[in-house]
């Protein structure tokens, strides 16, 4: 696009002033009867060495964040899901009795809203130690354990903790 000298001054004051891409282009229509597209506006404006600003984004009305009710839950899902009947309580395990040997595993899992790929359902747990570990149920019903920590083997109490844990959340997000 060849323009005068005067036309890319107009061009360069015009996106200094704060005017977008589409701006330019109406205003050299309007001004000098100039019909552009928009790509070529955006590359005279980069002929000319213009930097267009961008706009700021717009500050939300301040609000006050509405306190929380209660203690926070740690399960992703408890707003999603109110207690059903025949189904066990929000919170997993911590409120349902472990079973013999489990008591001693302090274990926190979760489950991914985004599940990974290949998986029907998968999440972090947390064992009682505090090592960490990614855990999946593939499509075929297969599970898999990757700990953070190569070799790292869950003690025999943590792991019944997290198997209780998971049967119930399963089953209160309705997989079982």
């Amino acid at each position: 696009m060849e323009l005068s000298e005067q036309q890319r001054q107009a061009v360069k004051e015009w996106v200094a002033a704060g005017s977008s891409l589409s701006d330019v282009q109406k205003n050299l229509k309007s001004e000098f009867g100039i019909t552009a597209t928009y790509i070529d506006v955006r590359l005279l404006v980069l002929e000319i060495g213009a930097e267009v600003k961008d706009k700021p984004a717009p500050k939300p009305p301040k609000t006050e964040a509405p306190k929380p009710a209660a203690a926070p839950q740690d399960d992703p899902y408890a707003d999603e899901f109110e207690d059903e009947p025949g189904l066990p309580p929000a919170g997993g395990a911590e409120e349902a009795p472990l079973p013999e040997g489990a008591a001693a595993g302090k274990v926190a899992m979760t489950l991914d809203r985004l599940v990974v790929p290949g998986a029907m359902v998968s999440g972090d747990v947390t064992f009682s130690d505090g090592v960490k570990a990614r855990w999946l149920i593939d499509q075929y019903g297969r599970f898999g354990l990757e700990p953070s920590t190569p070799g790292y083997r869950p003690s025999p109490a943590d792991l019944q903790a997290f198997q209780t844990q998971l049967r119930l959340e399963l089953q209160r997000h309705g997989y079982a």
